[in-house]
């Protein structure tokens, strides 16, 4: 999702203290993973997953479909 909020600031769909709020999450979350026990490998491997997600998130909102015209199929031409 702040991947997603990232790319709707930027084109404005969206305010920016959406955005910080979703990163602030995702950090918060992201710490306390590692914060009862010491940094291990599950712990890389979920951070580089969150890094994933985000970067995917990003993607896949910067390469939105335009909105198909429909009109002809649901009131088709009579003759």
């Amino acid at each position: 999702m702040a991947g997603r909020a990232m790319i709707a600031v930027r084109r404005g769909w969206m305010k920016l203290p959406r955005m910080y709020g979703w990163i602030i999450r995702a950090v918060i979350c992201l710490a306390a993973v590692a914060f009862r026990h010491a940094v291990d490998t599950e712990d890389y491997a979920m951070w580089g997953l969150a890094v994933a997600a985000f970067a995917l998130g990003a993607w896949g909102a910067s390469r939105v479909k335009p909105q198909e015209d429909l009109t002809s199929t649901i009131f088709p031409d009579r003759e």
